[in-house]
């Protein structure tokens, strides 16, 4: 339904910055990258560190490694994308709850509208009119209680398969930079040590370009990143150590 103030064409936005707004968009993306990497990075290195501690040969490392990247892919893979296909059907009941509630109880909805807008500061008859604006277009009544009454934003289309493209194929590139020296390398305790340090400048590097993406102190995300793969590693192969020994 058409209305004076839907027609109301709006003016030209004044002057901002000249670089335009800088926001970070990518969240999920990063998200899944940070959760693939990071597990890569610091799965298949604790497993190969025990392995090592354990005084296992070089072949039977890469053996159990590869296999570890392999189930953790998979396993990972699927775990993204079922999460990914559980918010999107999740939205999809939601919103279909809330045309029917529109449908079935609409002064009940504006009332619940007109409170959305009284807490941010709309009075008397701006508040009136601003609800029946909302009220008068179906489509954006449901989108604006999607958004301020339920807190839901619609996953975009094809995020599922993206999110277990992502997590996946990060696991495996994060979990082949501290496989890599085993497989090149003939003797274990060797391979150990070049692990360890292309792990610790991997988990740095993630950590550091983790925190700038998403606007933390870099210095930071790149110790932390560091501090918890290390424990892991440190934890497995303590473990291994004690128990081979």
């Amino acid at each position: 339904m058409d209305t004076a103030l839907q027609r109301e064409e709006l003016p030209p936005p004044p002057p901002g910055p000249p670089e335009g707004e800088q926001h970070f968009t990518a969240s999920a993306t990063v998200r899944d990258l940070v959760i693939g990497m990071a597990d890569g990075l610091t799965v298949p290195f604790a497993l190969a560190a025990g392995l090592s501690g354990a005084v296992a040969a070089n072949p039977l490392i890469v053996t159990a490694g590869l296999a570890e990247i392999a189930a953790g892919c998979v396993a990972m893979g699927l775990g993204g994308y079922l999460a990914a296909r559980t918010d999107a059907q999740h939205f999809a009941s939601e919103r279909a709850r809330e045309e029917q509630e529109i449908r079935e109880y609409p002064d009940r909805e504006r009332w619940e509208v007109s409170v959305i807008l009284h807490r941010y500061g709309l009075r008397g008859e701006v508040l009136h009119r601003a609800t029946e604006a909302i009220a008068a277009d179906r489509r954006r009544w449901v989108d604006f209680m999607m958004r301020f009454e339920l807190e839901l934003a619609e996953p975009l289309p094809g995020r599922a398969a993206r999110s277990a493209a992502t997590i996946g194929g990060a696991y495996v590139v994060g979990g082949m930079i501290p496989l890599s020296p085993y497989i090149l390398l003939d003797e274990t305790h060797a391979a150990l040590q070049v692990s360890a340090l292309m792990t610790g400048l991997a988990l740095l590097g993630f950590g550091w370009l983790k925190a700038r993406a998403t606007g933390l102190p870099p210095l930071r995300g790149a110790l932390q990143t560091l501090g918890i793969g290390g424990l892991a590693a440190a934890v497995a192969y303590a473990v291994a150590s004690w128990v081979g020994g």
